[in-house]
């Protein structure tokens, strides 16, 4: 393809045509490799999330997150050790105990 003869509303054209083009190829692009991804982890055995988990620039977005401490007078109360501390968990600490005494 010859450039130097086409006029400028015509290259103009072209380039936006191409930009149109290109995202049309990324975006099949990834979905093919979204299929060989999930084809892979299907393979092994293993849920596609737990392949990511701790994988570099994955965040835990919306997932709940395990519990870290447990109250030892009513174990159905568990705290991530995320947040602001529940009132069993500040009780515990400003009776003098150590938080590491609540870990599970």
């Amino acid at each position: 393809m010859d450039l130097s003869n086409m006029s400028s509303p015509e290259l103009r054209n072209l380039q936006e045509q191409i930009k149109r083009e290109l995202k049309q190829r990324e975006g099949q692009d990834k979905q093919k490799a979204r299929e060989q991804i999930f084809a892979i982890a299907q393979q092994v055995g293993l849920p596609l999330k737990d392949l990511l988990i701790g994988y570099p620039g994955t965040r835990n977005k919306g997932g709940k997150v395990e519990a870290r401490y447990r109250n030892p007078a009513n174990a159905a109360e568990q705290w991530t050790g995320r947040g602001r501390q529940p009132k069993w968990v500040k009780d515990w600490v400003d009776g003098g105990k150590p938080l590491d005494g609540l870990r599970i």
